[in-house]
């Protein structure tokens, strides 16, 4: 009777987790029309996202840019001459202190050693343009390039 009473009660079990495990991978079926609006929806968020990117000339945005792993060479390169374009100049020093705007190259500078899809072309040319525009922060410039390339971890 026990054998009988304990047999049931693993079948219910098995039952009962068997109905769970279907509504957890169980996805309601939404028709071809949804699916093409969702489609359509996220292909013009990508498109605006693109061309806000293009667009924006913004430190922060380029930044984005920089830090993302998954930027290609191509907009890794552009970026950095966007950088160099519109934000090459680095305000004064201060005194024999750097400007605090500095640490955003600096960071620039450590991000670009680092990224996957960057190479010597792309580090070697942001560097010679940076301390072109930014005579007063050579030492400060070659530190941070310094660091960044001891940091690629070879």
């Amino acid at each position: 009777m026990d054998i009988l009473l304990l047999i049931k009660s693993i079948a219910g079990l098995v039952v009962i987790l068997a109905i769970l495990i279907t509504l957890f991978f169980y996805k309601p079926f939404s028709s071809t029309k949804e699916k093409k609006k969702e489609s359509l929806q996220k292909e013009e968020e990508i498109k605006a996202e693109k061309s806000s990117k293009k667009e924006s000339h913004d430190l922060k945005d380029l930044l984005k840019i920089i830090r993302n792993k998954e930027s290609t060479t191509e907009e890794l390169a552009n970026a950095l001459d966007l950088v160099i374009k519109y934000h090459g100049k680095i305000p004064p020093k201060l005194g024999i202190r750097t400007h605090p705007e500095f640490y955003n190259y600096s960071e620039i500078l450590l991000r670009i050693c680092r990224h996957p899809n960057t190479n010597k072309d792309i580090i070697v040319k942001f560097d010679k343009e940076l301390e072109r525009l930014n005579p007063e922060y050579v030492r400060e410039i070659n530190d941070s390039l310094t660091k960044g390339l001891n940091s690629r971890g070879f």
